[in-house]
């Protein structure tokens, strides 16, 4: 069963939590190229993959659950504490500044501001640059966590 689980959480980390981290940077590109209708398509996916997240900490909980006792891991392991504390900001952030800030610059680009320059980019894009660095950062701490396990 532990097998299962491990593999059931790598697994849906990889595809669940690779899109949520990587798709706000699409919808960047997609900003500065005023393509509205994109980001647009790229907000509603990138609010869908930071809730279907909830699975990989699902399937981590059940990893951790059906450990063998001999290793120790516990709810209470600093790694496992730290891990879940980081993973909670990052979803968050993803779904309370950068899901909010690509809807923001596509009604944007709609309204009118038309595709972005270097020096006027629309609403939101700094934001949406801002957040999903720091939810992507945050990921890489959950996994150096995961690996590492101090």
């Amino acid at each position: 069963m532990d097998i299962l689980f491990n593999t059931l959480h790598i697994v849906a980390a990889v595809f669940i939590v690779g899109p949520m981290a990587i798709l706000p940077m699409t919808a960047m590109r997609s900003i500065r190229a005023g393509e509205a209708g994109q980001v647009a398509t790229l907000a509603k996916s990138v609010n869908l993959f930071t809730l279907l997240s909830i699975v990989v900490a699902f399937f981590g909980f059940g990893a951790l659950g059906v450990s063998d006792p001999k290793d120790g891991f516990t709810f209470g392991s600093t790694w496992v504490l730290l891990s879940i504390l980081a993973y909670v900001i990052a979803l968050a952030i993803n779904l309370f500044v950068v899901v909010p800030a690509m809807r923001q610059a596509a009604e944007a680009i709609t309204a009118g501001a038309g595709a972005a320059t270097l020096e006027a980019k629309p609403a939101g894009y700094s934001r949406v640059a801002m957040g999903s660095g720091s939810s992507s950062l945050l990921l890489v701490i959950v996994v150096v966590l995961m690996v590492w396990k101090p």
